[in-house]
């Protein structure tokens, strides 16, 4: 039996992860592979599942995400014409579980006042769920298009125009699932774009408010200032792994939880060390005899 619900899938030469997703929402009516001129066998293997390819035309397939995630996400949302009300939002390495399913299912017959869903997604590495780890393990993934969009360059901000319900459902994500390097050189660019959007920020004066990255009753409002937040700190990746180590107990997830501690302090002084070259051309564009 299908379910009348949409799925947008998002890719980048998913040939080895696409199937696994694609086998996860099998249930759906409506699938969309959104992709970025991928060039391997991607969009056959989406053909095969008998899912739509969409590409966006003014996408500039040589730059991440075209240059702004945000923007190539809501690309996708406006311009998309989905069969049903409703959306779920995938990457290719994510798999919607059985319960998940079935609890979209239930929702679909409830009468609810919410307009997006939160998701608790389970990260795993090394074959272990990276059950402590975690920043958050929850994401806004179940939605109406037409009540969300993303903002920030990279690793976007979900904006919701209404009430956010949570399910209990799982969605798994397997991130390392092509392998160290790959996870290497996904973040490598990552932090292209975070460094970028810090330094925006910084440029535009964008204010942050303490408060409301603590005591914000909305989870995506509290994440935006904790994000603002956290930049302004010192010693960022030290500071880092002592959350998700320490804080988070990410030691209880034994040799990956570390392993991935440590890999995400990297990311993080990946970050510091961008952002300070952008600051020294900055510099060096002012004061071009110096």
């Amino acid at each position: 039996m299908k379910i009348p619900v949409s799925v947008l899938i998002l890719t980048k030469n998913e040939e080895k992860d696409l199937p696994g997703c694609l086998e996860s929402v099998a249930w759906s009516d409506d699938i969309y592979v959104y992709d970025s001129y991928s060039s391997d066998n991607t969009e056959y293997i989406a053909q095969s599942f008998d899912a739509k390819i969409i590409r966006n035309p003014n996408l500039n397939p040589q730059s991440f995400f075209g240059g702004d995630e945000s923007s190539y996400r809501n690309w996708g949302l406006r311009n998309i014409q989905f069969k049903n009300e409703w959306i779920i939002q995938l990457d290719a390495d994510e798999r919607i579980t059985s319960q998940l399913a079935e609890e979209i299912v239930y929702l679909l017959n409830t009468d609810s006042s919410f307009v997006a869903f939160r998701i608790q997604r389970r990260d795993f590495f090394l074959g272990k769920w990276l059950k402590h780890v975690q920043t958050t393990p929850y994401y806004i993934r179940l939605f109406r298009p037409d009540k969300v969009h993303y903002e920030r360059l990279v690793n976007p901000v979900t904006i919701v125009d209404g009430a956010v319900g949570q399910l209990s459902g799982y969605l798994d994500h397997y991130p390392f699932s092509k392998g160290i390097s790959h996870w290497l050189n996904r973040h490598n660019n990552y932090s292209t774009f975070e460094a970028k959007q810090i330094y925006e920020n910084q440029l535009n004066n964008e204010v942050f408010s303490i408060f409301k990255a603590f005591i914000a009753k909305d989870f995506q409002t509290r994440r935006y200032h904790q994000k603002e937040l956290f930049y302004r700190l010192p010693a960022r990746p030290l500071i880092k792994f002592f959350i998700l180590y320490f804080l988070k107990q990410g030691f209880l997830d034994g040799s990956p939880g570390f392993t991935y501690a440590v890999l995400q302090s990297i990311y993080e002084y990946m970050i510091i060390l961008k952002f300070h070259e952008l600051k020294t051309q900055e510099h060096r564009n002012l004061n071009p005899t110096k």
